[in-house]
This record gives C-alpha cells, sequence and structure tokens, in this order.
C-alpha cells in the first residue's frame, strides 16, 4: 500500500483573503506531496509498516527500524499533520457551544485561550506547530518542532497551525503575528469540535 495524497476538500482560493491561493496551491500540491513521495519511499521494502495507518506509525515510532525512522518521523509527520491541519480551515465557522464551554473550563474564557494560543505561536522558534491538544480529559496548548506530533507523546491533536514559513510566507512575509490573527477566522469549529468529540470517546 502506498500513501496518497488525500483531497484538500475545497478550492485553492476557498480562504482568500485570509490565505491566499497561490500559497495554498503551493502547500499542498508540492509540500505535502513531497513529504507523501518520501514517505513511501522511505517505507519501501517495510511491507508490514506499510499496511499501518500513519497515525499508529507515529504513535509506536519507537519500533519503527532506525534505518528509516527519522525520515518516516519527518515525512510521516509532515503527512500526518497535513493531512489533520486542511480540513481544519474554513470561513465563517462559529464555535460549537459544546466545545466553547470545554475551552471556557479549561482556560477560563476564549479569550485567554486565544491570547495563550497566540504567544505560544509568536514565541515559537523556528519551524513546527501549535497544537490545541487533549491530554487526558483536559485542554492544553503544545508546541511541536519540525513535523513532530503530539500523538508521539500521548496526546490527541485537537487544532493544529502550520508555523512552517512555506505555510504564509507568500503574503505574510516576516509578519507572524498578522498570519496567527488571521488564522483565527478560518478555523473550521466544526471540524476541531468533531476532533474533540473523538478525541474524548478514544480515552
Amino acid at each position: 500500500m502506498e500513501y496518497k495524497l488525500p483531497p484538500i476538500g475545497y478550492k485553492y482560493n476557498a480562504l482568500e483573503p485570509f490565505i491566499d491561493a497561490e500559497t495554498m496551491k503551493i502547500h499542498y500540491t508540492k509540500h505535502h506531496q513531497a513529504y507523501v513521495d518520501k514517505l513511501n519511499k522511505a517505507l519501501q521494502g517495510y511491507e508490514k509498516l506499510q499496511d499501518k495507518p500513519i497515525e499508529r506509525i507515529l504513535i509506536n515510532l519507537g519500533r519503527v527500524p532506525i534505518k528509516i525512522r527519522n525520515a518516516v518521523k519527518n515525512n510521516g509527520g509532515g503527512h500526518y499533520n497535513h493531512s489533520l491541519f486542511w480540513p481544519l480551515l474554513k470561513k465563517n465557522v462559529k464555535i460549537k457551544e459544546y466545545l466553547l464551554n470545554a475551552i471556557k473550563k479549561n482556560f477560563l474564557s476564549f479569550e485567554n485561550f486565544k491570547k495563550e494560543f497566540t504567544e505560544k505561536s509568536l514565541d515559537f522558534f523556528g519551524s513546527g506547530w501549535v497544537w490545541l491538544v487533549l491530554d487526558d480529559t483536559k485542554l492544553k496548548i503544545v508546541s511541536t518542532s519540525n513535523q513532530d506530533n503530539p500523538i508521539s507523546e500521548g496526546k490527541i491533536p485537537i487544532l493544529a497551525l502550520d508555523l512552517w514559513e512555506h505555510a504564509y510566507y507568500l503574503k505574510y512575509q516576516n509578519r507572524r503575528a498578522e498570519y496567527i490573527e488571521n488564522f483565527f477566522k478560518v478555523i473550521n469549529w466544526e471540524q476541531v469540535n468533531k476532533n474533540y468529540l473523538n478525541g474524548l470517546i478514544r480515552l
């Protein structure tokens, strides 16, 4: 079995003006595709791994042969992270009351959550991701470097922000703060709520 690029689910210009069409096209067809291609190449000759969902492989990275572990971690992580990321993007979606109440319970208010998420994203150095995760039954904000994912640490990702420069540089250049602010205008809260409910079921 070979891993494949998942459908993005919308047109490249669907997130304009907050995320431009050219960035979406390059991000999806070039960067994500490259992770898929390199993952498939790394797993050639490892049939037992090829048959597993990439999530299971990343959860059990310690079982991946040393020879290909870094390649699988980086490219498998890139494939998995982006596959989570695309459905999280949609304009004009209101947050669900159930999820909003959970955020208020863990962060006291939505404003506190947004502030902490923004500060974590602004303070992050280099390339990586900032996540809202389920850690046991609690919602927490964490960051990972490169294409690492919280599932490798036993946490369940609920929301993700890509902080690699290729995710925003064409439009925002060095203005990461503006990119982060506009990210909150394209969060698909329906998908975040679904991720949250599915995460609770898995606990």
